[in-house]
């Protein structure tokens, strides 16, 4: 497949991406221009960001709302969207109860509305697509595992990439639409009949270890404090190096 997308990043030490720090201390105006919805509390937000100097998978964008009367409130949202020359973005965002934040987008927001975005920024989360890739994620914690999923069907990489992710239940799930044969799915509460219930367990990651492919893996973990400390020793137990563990956490 060609590739006509190059990120303006480069590599500082073997997997680390060295971020562009002037075009990530830039706020820029983005047109929401698409809302689609993936589970009864998520939702995908898609915007045209003009001028976006382009992301690596993995990595994260700054949002910024600004109220009539001054008040500013600002979050760290992960990048959804694979890495395109479309100058579009896209940020699936959880809806958190008494959110400033995800409550103006789930309550308020249409498209036509803009909202000023900053990034990207961080470099250690980022897979640029050089290496076998093992993702772990629980709830919406599988937003920026699915950037890497995108980018890696959209190059038609040969890279192995496997991904496990957990959820309450089938309706939790996000991005159930477009999860494929990579992904092993966990359910925590309620899971459909002939399913196991229960949380994310060896049973799920040690065959992965067992089986690695040349040069191993490098491992991604996202989700919440509890999950990351949950799945970072189960990838330990199992023989991943602690230090080709990646983790980010939210909570």
């Amino acid at each position: 497949m060609t590739e006509t997308f190059v990120p303006p990043t480069r590599f500082a030490v073997p997997g680390r991406i060295a971020v562009n720090e002037q075009a990530a201390s830039v706020w820029r105006t983005a047109t929401l221009a698409e809302i689609r919805p993936e589970t009864p509390r998520a939702a995908t937000f898609r915007f045209a960001v003009p001028g976006w100097p382009g992301h690596v998978p993995g990595q994260h964008l700054m949002v910024r709302l600004t109220a009539e009367d001054g008040y500013v409130a600002q979050r760290h949202y992960s990048i959804a969207s694979a890495p395109d020359d479309s100058g579009h973005v896209e940020l699936t965002l959880d809806r958190v109860d008494g959110g400033e934040v995800s409550g103006w987008f789930h309550g308020t927001a249409r498209p036509g509305d803009r909202v000023e975005l900053r990034g990207p920024v961080s470099g250690f989360f980022a897979w640029p697509g050089d290496r076998p890739a093992l993702l772990i994620g629980a709830g919406s914690g599988v937003v920026p595992l699915m950037s890497m999923v995108r980018h890696h069907r959209a190059r038609d990489l040969d890279l192995p990439l496997r991904m496990v992710v957990s959820a309450r239940s089938p309706e939790d799930l996000i991005y159930a639409r477009e999860l494929g044969s990579e992904t092993t799915v966990v359910f925590t509460r309620s899971a459909p009949e002939g399913v196991a219930v229960g949380r994310m367990a060896a049973a799920h990651v040690a065959p992965l270890l067992a089986d690695q492919p040349p040069g191993g893996w490098e491992a991604y973990v996202c989700g919440s404090n509890s999950f990351a400390e949950h799945a970072s020793r189960l990838l330990v137990a199992a023989g991943q190096p602690v230090d080709r563990i990646r983790i980010e956490r939210f909570g």
